[in-house]
């Protein structure tokens, strides 16, 4: 996977292609390419940044009307040139030259194909030649070995034998001005041109932003015919869709969203960029009310519902595990927690009456998708996401929706999605205490006002950031760290460790403070330093004990505390104090901190803050 555009036009394409690379790259990559026709195939590719590859391209060399192009997060191979997308089929060895058997297939693929061994030595014993120890080659050589003249035929032939989730886009120099796109288990949309009868594929919108904002969204196992003037598509079982099946929507993706600005990394430009995010998210809500999630029948399945089951992966899973205490404590309705990759994998109890949560920033994200469609086949029916995407899967499938309005996330940390995210979650802990009756007018009231006062709130957290670059010095030479945290906090100090080991790449555990003696204070000394979320909630008694635990062993403390709490500054124990307690909020501004700790210390490392190694941004193969 990572990123996919092509396109057919009368134009030359090839600048097109590489700004839909740039807009893409915030996916994060390890290689990228283009490949077009001109007088057969021809193509460029680059294990650095898409700027190098542009600079390849600035020759002019490559000029065509039919193109595609790919950046690439590794799966089957190293990050290395010869696994770099786009892929060419090689005919069979027939024992003439190398030269005398040029590639006529170009494939570029996001997804994994999990039976490509078994595929790869069909094509071996049939004489194709490999290069790469990419999955997507085989693909490249399947469509070949399938071609009698038709692409689209071939292709339609091809997918047939494919078991795993792609996205592909396909074309051949014998029809230099076709284009063909298929995709199940992974995104892929097309792009209706306003001119000279071009029409583009993308794995995203935004790679389209100002080319076209006429998009029709493939759905699984669709397959679509792209030509000069015209294109056409065929479903799963590839029967013919007509234009009202896949309609045209307008979708603005606004590239001036990706510019950086003042700021120093596109994390940094987000993680300041929250007070706006959240009051955006929670624009238009006057009253809690079951409308507030779009999709029919929301009063009924809130009224309905006994239980809650919320399924998501990596910082969108420690936001859900944030809701489990807010559903819980507030909405007094029983909740649990799954990491959807495991989720599919077990035997679970089925309850109809269960609401499943599915928590996703891009709403492709292939796990949650797939654990979404398995508790759907177990008959659990009343479905919800919490998502940035309107457009996305998620989003479609699901019953009804909760849309944030973060805004494009650039960085591959999740910052402003994650707060926004606690911010729709909120949301629905009162509406679902309001449909069962524990939700009084006064206490609506009293949440209403906080949620409003939250991006005030956020912008007195963000003026803490010099003292957090003092500590980031500190943790800058370290290579381990525990974070600590009690009952509503503890998902945050999850969260606070997975930042800091994804962008400086210091190793970070977090723990329920009172787990400390059952293990992990072995691991305390004075070389790791003890991250602890300190609010003025009722286990703060029992959390100050847990620092005394970390204080006789000598270990150095860090601790966000609430003004209130009383915890002094001393030798050992370094203190920010937060600007005020903020009740059941308070996850919304002691991850803030957590945020800029970890952004500061990888500034202090010399890590790519934005593009950390061995990470995507939208993780859609399993």
């Amino acid at each position: 996977m990572c990123g996919i555009v092509g396109a057919v036009s009368t134009r030359n394409i090839v600048p097109i292609l590489v700004q839909g690379l740039q807009r893409l790259e915030y996916r994060g990559y390890d290689s990228c390419g283009v490949a077009v026709y001109a007088n057969g195939l021809q193509r460029a590719r680059s294990t650095s940044r898409v700027a190098e590859l542009a600079e390849q391209l600035s020759s002019g060399k490559l000029d065509s009307g039919t193109g595609i192009a790919h950046t690439r997060w590794a799966t089957h191979g190293a990050p290395e040139m010869h696994n770099a997308h786009p892929h060419f089929s090689r005919g069979p060895k027939t024992g003439r030259e190398d030269a005398e058997r040029p590639g006529r297939i170009a494939l570029v693929h996001n997804g994994i194909i999990e039976n490509h061994d078994e595929l790869r030595a069909q094509l071996l014993a049939k004489g194709y030649e490999f290069t790469s120890q990419t999955d997507t080659e085989v693909i490249a050589h399947l469509v070949d070995s399938l071609y009698e003249g038709d692409l689209f035929e071939a292709v339609k032939a091809a997918v047939k034998h494919l078991q795993g989730a792609y996205a592909i886009a396909v074309f051949c120099k014998d029809e230099p001005h076709r284009l063909i796109g298929a995709r199940a288990g992974s995104p892929l949309i097309l792009g209706v041109g306003k001119e000279g009868g071009e029409h583009f594929l993308a794995s995203d919108a935004m790679a389209l932003a100002g080319v076209t904002d006429q998009i029709v969204y493939l759905e699984e196992g669709d397959i679509v015919d792209v030509q000069l003037g015209k294109y056409w598509l065929v479903d799963k079982g590839h029967k013919p869709l007509s234009p009202e099946q896949r309609p045209v929507k307008t979708v603005l993706a606004h590239s001036g969203a990706a510019e950086l600005g003042p700021y120093r990394h596109y994390m940094q430009k987000e993680i300041f960029e929250q007070p706006r995010a959240i009051a955006d998210t929670l624009e238009g809500v006057e009253g809690i009310v079951p409308e507030l999630f779009e999709g029919p029948g929301a009063a009924r399945i809130f009224k309905d519902i006994d239980s809650v089951l919320i399924l998501a992966c990596g910082t969108s899973y420690y936001s859900g595990c944030t809701a489990k205490y807010w559903i819980e404590s507030i909405a007094k309705v029983p909740t649990q927690v799954e990491v959807a990759s495991e989720y599919r994998y077990r035997d679970s109890v089925p309850n109809p009456r269960t609401l499943v949560v599915t928590i996703t920033q891009s709403g492709e994200t292939a796990d949650t998708l797939a654990a979404l469609r398995h508790a759907q086949s177990l008959g659990m029916t009343n479905t919800l996401t919490i998502c940035n995407v309107a457009t996305s899967a998620m989003v479609r499938e699901c019953k009804l929706s909760y849309v944030t309005r973060a805004g494009i996330e650039i960085g591959v940390a999740s910052t402003k999605a994650f707060t926004t995210q606690l911010a729709g979650l909120f949301l629905l802990t009162l509406v679902l205490a309001q449909a069962k009756g524990r939700l009084s007018e006064e206490d609506e009231a009293r949440h209403l006002k906080a949620m409003r006062h939250l991006p005030t709130a956020l912008q007195a957290v963000l003026a803490l950031e010099p003292q957090i670059i003092s500590w980031a010095e500190d943790f800058a030479k370290k290579e381990n760290a525990l974070f600590l945290g009690r009952g509503l906090h503890y998902p945050i100090a999850l969260e606070g460790a997975l930042k800091l080991k994804e962008i400086s790449y210091i190793h970070a555990e977090a723990y329920p403070a009172g787990e400390l003696k059952h293990g992990p204070l072995a691991l305390v000394t004075s070389a790791m330093p003890v991250v602890t979320v300190a609010p003025n909630d009722t286990l703060l008694e029992k959390l100050k004990s847990n620092l005394h635990e970390v204080r006789a062993r000598g270990g150095v403390l860090y601790v966000l505390a609430d003004d209130d709490t009383k915890i002094v500054r001393e030798e050992g124990m370094h203190v920010i104090r937060m600007p005020e307690h903020y009740g059941a909020l308070s996850p919304l501004l002691h991850v803030v901190p957590l945020q800029l700790l970890a952004y500061h210390t990888a500034c202090a490392r010399g890590t790519d803050v934005d593009k950390p190694r061995n990470l995507a941004k939208s993780v859609t193969v399993e």
